[in-house]
């Protein structure tokens, strides 16, 4: 790792903890006004090297003990308050999110470790869950509507 890099992380790291950071733009805006200019790429991939997610009060870090205790309980809150649409696609899940919920949501889903999820993928406001097989998508696709019930 650069000292670049390791200085920005660790830039990035000090606001995220002295101040609620609501957005990747205002996260980018303050490390211009810190004479460090980022794009959307590396800002993310900084924001994933930290384990930084989006919450509802803004960025944090993903501290293995708030992992612990996702439950069905967590997971249903998480589907009710982020899950805006379902959009299936063969053996592929595409759930979108409000702008920042999506990484909240797959964080909730991973720690279930449902077998028949092969894994997720997280963006700004769209969580793909990749399944084996269309048999597999719609029995998660019928457990995550059931929770928006």
């Amino acid at each position: 790792m650069t000292s670049r890099k390791t200085y920005r992380q660790g830039q990035i790291l000090k606001m995220v903890a002295t101040g609620a950071i609501e957005s990747q733009d205002q996260l980018r805006l303050r490390l211009r006004q810190e004479g460090l200019r980022v794009n959307q790429a590396t800002l993310s991939r900084d924001l994933r090297e930290l384990h930084l997610v989006k919450t509802p009060g803004g960025y944090a870090e993903l501290r293995p003990e708030s992992v612990a205790v996702a439950s069905p309980v967590g997971l249903a809150r998480a589907i009710r308050e982020f899950c805006r649409d379902i959009r299936p696609a063969q053996s592929l899940l595409v759930l979108k999110t409000p702008p920042g919920g999506a990484q909240p949501l797959a964080a909730a889903l991973d720690a279930e470790r449902w077998k028949e999820v092969l894994g997720t993928v997280a963006g700004d406001d769209t969580v793909l869950i990749i399944t084996a097989s269309v048999r597999h998508r719609l029995g998660t696709q019928k457990k995550i509507e059931d929770m928006l019930r």
